[in-house]
């Protein structure tokens, strides 16, 4: 169920999602039915996400929406150029816009956190999640038959998260660093402070843990992504939640960041 490049007809009537990166120096995932095409952020430089899409079969001016996290660099780097090239409306909290970092933009539209909005044939659920950031959210995405879950950047899972990530067909799950590898790192202590706090981002620990409340059974793909380059390695992130799995890695993978991850189908 893994493609590399599938036409519009191939995706037309299925959830798809992909990568185009994930990780510190940038992040972006695409969301499509084929027919509605939305970007998730866009940390990458214009060029890199032109080429990135490329690889992924689409153009930016297929795009039908560009959708902000929050405002962090690695998020954002590329929203503002990629909506003034090609017309792209952006969607974000009044939060991440006060931020200041994304410029002028062609077309805004407001996200209102726990409030349901609608780009053409997608359903979007933004969820207010715990992360060092004016306004930020997360997305739950559906297509009326299947439920995609993106979740990344929170410090620590909250009872509102999971009640609004329970059931998901697929998820997007920030694995973002091994406890002890951040504590033994070569990061400064206000930056482990951070990064591990309950504002930061997901150890592999809490990601396993956060799953096993979210329940396995309906899950078909479990993206692991927002890898930390220093403090973390893709065979801890496995040890961590293969167990979880009883050895059936068929449903995990890992979102990287130079390759992102191909197309992945839900059925």
């Amino acid at each position: 169920m893994t493609e590399a490049n599938p036409p519009a007809a191939a995706c037309r009537g299925r959830l798809h999602f992909a990568s185009l990166g994930s990780g510190s120096k940038g992040n972006a995932t695409l969301v499509s039915d084929g027919e509605t095409h939305v970007l998730v952020d866009c940390g990458f430089t214009l060029r890199d996400a032109e080429r990135r899409l490329a690889r992924l079969g689409l153009h930016p001016r297929q795009l039908d929406a560009l959708l902000v996290t929050h405002e962090h660099g690695d998020h954002i780097r590329g929203v503002g150029p990629l909506a003034r090239r090609y017309g792209v409306p952006v969607w974000l909290t009044p939060g991440s816009w006060a931020s200041g970092r994304l410029g002028e933009l062609p077309e805004r539209r407001w996200i209102t956190p726990q409030v349901r909005f609608e780009v053409k044939g997608l359903c979007i659920d933004p969820v207010t999640v715990p992360h060092d950031a004016r306004e930020p959210v997360q997305f739950r995405i559906q297509d009326g038959a299947c439920h995609l879950g993106l979740l990344t950047d929170l410090g620590h899972p909250t009872e509102h998260v999971v009640r609004a990530f329970a059931g998901c067909d697929a998820l997007v799950l920030e694995c973002n660093h091994d406890i002890r590898m951040l504590a033994e790192g070569p990061y400064p202590p206000r930056l482990k402070r951070r990064v591990g706090g309950d504002w930061g981002h997901l150890a592999n620990t809490q990601a396993a843990a956060l799953l096993s409340r979210l329940g396995l059974d309906r899950l078909q793909r479990i993206a692991c992504s927002h890898l930390s380059e220093h403090n973390n390695r893709h065979e801890l992130v496995l040890e961590a939640l293969v167990p979880l799995l009883d050895g059936d890695t068929s449903r995990l993978m890992v979102a990287c960041q130079d390759d992102g991850l191909a197309w992945q189908a839900i059925a």
